[in-house]
């Protein structure tokens, strides 16, 4: 995973987390759920992203 797909991953993520407590604290469901939402999505991005460094670290494994 390039180191720039990480960074934006993870602050997607830290902002989801920011997002659902501010909403959770002003009692504002959809912002509570759109940080939920921001938060599954940069997990789910930073899971295909390991499949994909492994998938090609397998690769690389069989070349050698």
């Amino acid at each position: 995973m390039g180191l720039g797909d990480d960074i934006k991953n993870k602050a997607q993520e830290v902002g989801g987390k920011i997002k659902e407590g501010v909403g959770s604290a002003s009692d504002n469901e959809r912002l509570e759920a759109e940080g939920k939402a921001d938060q599954a999505k940069a997990k789910a991005k930073q899971a295909a992203e390991q499949i994909k460094d492994a998938v090609k670290d397998a690769a690389d494994d069989l070349k050698d």
